[in-house]
């Protein structure tokens, strides 16, 4: 059993990858070749975003967007201490204060309700994650960055796909980032991302950042990064792009039918109205999940932990001023998360097998 299927996907769009693949080693453009500027037009029409710039990894896009707004020291970014490390990571590599706020319990986003308090005169950006393909309550948390005049970075790592009452992720905020990692709801075959946005004055500085800074070539009007996508990938990414609202439709599919089949044996990220979830993973909550996981394993059944360590409680945050204890629902979900085979083709005697298995194993 797949934990994630990477290679049915593979064989439906196979043709359409090698084709375009070859076309790339034909033409021998790998970096800033025309299919960058193409799947940027897809991506930023399906997201509807005025601009798509893509990038080497979603933690770039993370990164170009908080360097684009001039974060730096003595700045203080507010996220989850519930999400991957690299969220919290560019915040600390561009040198600015990494500030947290416990999550909502039933969706595992940022809670709305606590970010005002952690507010400052010198927080310059608000970055909610949007976990396991759920976005995050951004009408709430627009509404409270714009009272104070901060900007909003959407990390949709995982929801890239999903809407929020109407919209595309990456279309809610200032600056939507996400990541085309091979397992992602939209993944590549190696690293890459892109961000999103409106502004016309963000986006030609996220473009300029990605190569080095440059305005025009090897005239450098700031200091950047080499933050480009590879030409292969973006190949690689138009051909899914062929077969993702159908991917998107199967697992939302497969998603509803995991929450009914487990009812309210256990708990699962709740899916609000007006949101749908794209399910980058599946997640339930258990007691003992060492034990569970170990029992799922002898039935061949694979689980992953996504995340057992909030950021607060990582070695390298030791100084930076939390301690066990200060963001209790995130503690309490690191401890008992545990996500379940999940991908679009997931068949219901697969899936009717994993939840069995998971009803035998917490017994």
């Amino acid at each position: 059993m797949e934990f994630i299927d990477l290679k049915t996907q593979q064989l439906k769009i196979r043709k359409s990858i090698d084709a375009r693949m070859a076309k790339v080693l034909d033409q021998g453009q790998y970096i800033m070749g025309p299919e960058i500027s193409e799947l940027e037009t897809v991506l930023s029409k399906y997201v509807g975003s005025k601009h798509c710039i893509t990038n080497s990894s979603g933690t770039d896009a993370l990164l170009l967007a908080m360097m684009a707004m001039n974060i730096g020291p003595g700045d203080e970014v507010i996220t989850t201490p519930f999400t991957f490390f690299a969220t919290g990571e560019m915040v600390s590599l561009i040198g600015a204060k990494l500030v947290l706020v416990d999550i909502d319990p039933d969706t595992y986003n940022l809670d709305p309700k606590k970010i005002e308090a952690a507010i400052t005169s010198k927080t310059k950006a608000i970055v909610p994650v949007s976990l396991y393909g759920l976005s995050a309550d951004f009408d709430a948390i627009n509404q409270i960055a714009a009272k104070y005049k901060i900007p909003v970075f959407e990390d949709a790592a995982q929801s890239f796909g999903a809407t929020y009452k109407g919209k595309r992720a990456c279309s809610l905020t200032t600056v939507g980032c996400t990541s085309f990692f091979p397992s992602k709801p939209l993944g590549g075959y190696g690293d890459s991302g892109a961000c999103f946005t409106n502004n016309d004055e963000l986006a030609q500085k996220m473009k300029e950042l990605r190569v080095h800074g440059q305005e025009t070539r090897y005239n450098h009007t700031q200091v950047g990064i080499n933050g480009r996508m590879d030409t292969l990938q973006a190949a690689i990414l138009l051909a899914k792009m062929e077969i993702f609202e159908e991917e998107v439709k199967l697992r939302e599919k497969i998603g509803a039918r995991y929450t009914q089949l487990i009812g309210n044996k256990l708990k699962v990220q709740k899916l609000p109205t007006g949101y749908t979830n794209v399910y980058a993973q599946f997640t339930v909550e258990v007691d003992n999940r060492k034990e569970v996981q170990a029992r799922l394993q002898e039935m061949g059944i694979p689980t992953a932990v996504h995340y057992p360590i909030p950021m607060h409680l990582q070695p390298v945050y030791k100084d930076i001023g939390y301690k066990n204890g200060d963001f209790p629902l995130s503690e309490k979900a690191a401890k008992r998360v545990m996500s379940l085979p999940m991908h679009p083709y997931l068949d219901e005697k697969t899936q009717d097998e994993v939840v069995e298995g998971l009803f035998k194993a917490i017994k």
